[in-house]
């Protein structure tokens, strides 16, 4: 069987803020240069038209997916510039409180061809005193997701699912080639991970490793990391953003997740153990020693 063709993924880096139509048509322009530039796969953050954590203003400005305008422009745009587009994720409304954070990836029909809706929601009180509850305007989705792409099979996860190596390794097992994070990683927690959860990710499984992110200060106050990744199978970065809005991009060769995976075969090594506790009673004398 022919080795899969090269091809050229770009990652844009946003800074979202409160108001969809200026957000979008900054992810807009960016999307076009990223194609201009011959990239084949074009991915956006988390929250790439909207970052908004108020209630209030949140459910204001969702809708439903059928009624979510942007949907329609982002495939329109992946059908004029011939791409593979995957929209981080977007917040769609599926009840009166709440809403999913929804991956989308375009084909370059402009057809749907996967969604996915986050599974790890981010409830967390960090060191610097910020507090997150994700949970609190998001509904946890509960399926995996996997879409093949021209060049190979594409795992979709969003940001804090970089947390659970278990979902990485089950997407990698079904198939994955190319796994992608698309993010909106806070300052203080991009600072001490973003880097090292990505590299394990990529080593761990034999992928390239795809995250586009969010990056500095927001009108809501959130301040992001930044600093958008791709990395080989191997874990060697092949391009990294800094804290600015823009574009990076790598040439992507489906043969390096089989020469790596070669490397070191380790998704063929899993085994099934057991797991024992030992608690050992501290009241009880230690054994004599043989005479």
């Amino acid at each position: 069987m022919p080795a899969a063709p090269k091809f050229r993924a770009a990652l844009v880096q946003l800074r979202s803020g409160r108001e969809i139509g200026p957000n979008m048509a900054i992810a807009t322009d960016l999307i076009r240069a990223a194609a201009a530039d011959g990239a084949r796969y074009v991915q956006t953050p988390e929250n790439t038209p909207l970052m908004e954590t108020v209630t209030e203003r949140l459910f204001e400005r969702i809708r439903p997916e059928a009624e979510t305008a942007v949907l329609g422009e982002f495939a329109e745009l992946a059908r004029e510039l011939g791409i593979w587009l995957h929209v981080g994720s977007v917040a769609i409304r599926v009840g009166e409180r709440k809403a999913a954070n929804r991956a989308f990836v375009f084909a370059p029909s402009g057809a749907i061809a996967a969604r996915y809706d986050k599974i790890h929601m981010f409830d967390v009180d960090l060191p610097s005193g910020e507090s997150y509850r994700e949970s609190k305007n998001y509904q946890p989705g509960a399926t995996a997701v996997n879409v093949r792409l021209p060049w190979g099979v594409l795992g979709v996860t969003t940001c804090y699912d970089l947390r659970f190596p278990e979902h990485y390794k089950a997407l990698a097992q079904a198939g994955a080639d190319f796994l992608t994070a698309p993010s909106a990683f806070t300052k203080v927690t991009g600072e001490a991970h973003w880097h090292v959860l990505l590299r394990a990710r990529a080593i761990e499984t034999g992928c390239y490793m795809l995250a586009a992110a969010q990056g500095g200060a927001h009108e809501n106050g959130r301040s992001t990391y930044g600093h958008s990744l791709i990395l080989s199978p191997w874990g060697d970065i092949l391009a990294e953003a800094g804290e600015e809005p823009g574009i990076i991009a790598a040439e992507i060769d489906p043969a390096e997740v089989l020469a790596a995976r070669q490397r070191i075969p380790a998704l063929d090594h899993v085994r099934p153990f057991e797991l024992a506790t030992f608690e050992p009673d501290a009241a009880k004398a230690p054994a004599e020693s043989p005479a």
